[in-house]
């Protein structure tokens, strides 16, 4: 065969195989969309029979995680895929909720290796291997949204959840992470755990809220202001932004009335000659412009706590 009659013959070849992959061309692109996972009804609507989804099982281009839910090319799922697996799996009233819902809302919790979490609505008693199923017999509406894509419980209605499998620390710590990112509002919060109370956590959330809109950003900020608290001081500004000179500096905690800023200093922040540089000219410009400035370290917050306290009621820190 002369050649260009060969080409022509392979093109032709190419075009035929194509038509005839074109539903693997469909299931492809919407799973683009859906972290590469689709259950049996979209591969259904992409033109594959179930025999079809069978046979491409077999052959390892698609691959079963629950049932009627597959993963499409390969099993090296993201967390994103491994919760929206979990969700397709329970059916269309299901959502991401707890970890799984914390894990997508910029990670506020880590899912980890747990079982993803998912919130059914209705009685079914469906179980599913891998999936930590909680049911519920009414669901707000204003309760689930979509993140990542992903069917999942709000932020405020992830917190409430997730009061029932934290520890007070651990609660605290998700809850101000959601509000510095700016995920949910302290109104918001209050409003969600009035209506969803009596629930297991209830109290601890509570207490937490109560606190005001105070997110702090790292584990000792939350270690400075426990013990601020505890000790019978008065709720500090928490990173509010006040201008010194011609810039702006953030204090971690400050008394304005008594001019008093506490810093905490953390490893993560504050090691390193650089670090402690620029500590260094924070602290300089804050006491040149009148303010006294006590520096608090792990060590001190953890060990020393009422020598800490006494620190601060000395330099004119105000009580509760």
């Amino acid at each position: 065969m002369p050649l260009p009659e060969l080409a022509e013959w392979h093109l032709n070849r190419a075009y035929r195989g194509l038509d005839a992959t074109r539903p693997d061309l469909l299931v492809a692109r919407r799973a683009t969309d859906q972290w590469g996972v689709l259950d049996l009804d979209e591969l259904r609507a992409c033109g594959l029979s179930e025999d079809a989804v069978e046979r491409r099982v077999h052959a390892g281009h698609l691959h079963r995680l629950h049932k009627r839910v597959f993963a499409v090319g390969h099993t090296n799922l993201t967390q994103q895929a491994r919760v929206l697996a979990a969700v397709k799996a329970c059916g269309p009233h299901a959502y991401a909720s707890r970890f799984a819902s914390g894990e997508l809302s910029k990670r506020i919790v880590e899912l980890g290796e747990r079982r993803p979490d998912v919130l059914v609505l209705g009685a079914t008693t469906r179980r599913h291997d891998g999936i930590r199923i909680h049911r519920t017999m009414r669901l707000d509406p204003r309760d689930v949204t979509r993140i990542q894509g992903i069917p999942a419980t709000t932020p405020a209605r992830t917190l409430v959840d997730l009061a029932a499998d934290l520890t007070y620390e651990q609660l605290r710590r998700a809850t101000r992470e959601a509000q510095a990112q700016r995920l949910v509002a302290l109104p918001q919060l209050v409003e969600t755990l009035a209506r969803l109370r009596p629930c297991r956590g209830a109290v601890n959330l509570a207490r937490i809220v109560a606190t005001g809109p105070a997110p702090t950003r790292s584990e000792l900020e939350d270690i400075v202001l426990d013990l601020i608290l505890r000790g019978g001081l008065r709720h500090p500004d928490v990173n509010v932004p006040i201008r010194v000179g011609n810039r702006w500096i953030v204090p971690d905690f400050r008394w304005p009335e008594q001019r008093l800023v506490v810093e905490a200093d953390g490893a993560r922040f504050h090691d390193g000659e650089i670090a402690r540089e620029d500590d260094a000219e924070r602290q300089a410009l804050l006491e040149a412009a009148g303010e006294r400035v006590i520096r608090v370290r792990w060590e001190q917050a953890v060990c020393r706590e009422t020598q800490t306290l006494k620190r601060m009621s000395a330099a004119g820190a105000p009580s509760g």
